[in-house]
């Protein structure tokens, strides 16, 4: 959960204008990792770049660590990226 919740909030960061919100739920079968930013631009898969060190890591790791994966747009602007983990 600490990798998930930290690829979500540095990918907000670093691409989603440096502000983000992130919030913590508890359900019967899972934890909810949500991360609300101001960027519109849904995270999106890419080659991770093994010679430069330009990322592409983090979103398809989030991706095989959590159960389901849901971006959502926000009603007045941006976005809620969500991660599902097995509680």
């Amino acid at each position: 959960m600490v990798l998930v919740v930290s690829e979500l909030v540095t990918n907000a960061l670093r691409h989603a204008g440096g502000t983000c919100t992130l919030e913590l739920a508890a359900h019967p079968d899972s934890v909810e990792v949500a991360v609300h930013d101001p960027s519109p631009q849904a995270p999106r898969m890419r080659t991770p770049d093994l010679n430069h060190g330009t990322g592409g890591f983090g979103w398809p790791m989030v991706n095989r660590l959590a159960r389901t994966t849901h971006v959502t747009e926000a009603p007045g602007g941006g976005k809620t990226v969500r991660a599902f983990l097995p509680r």
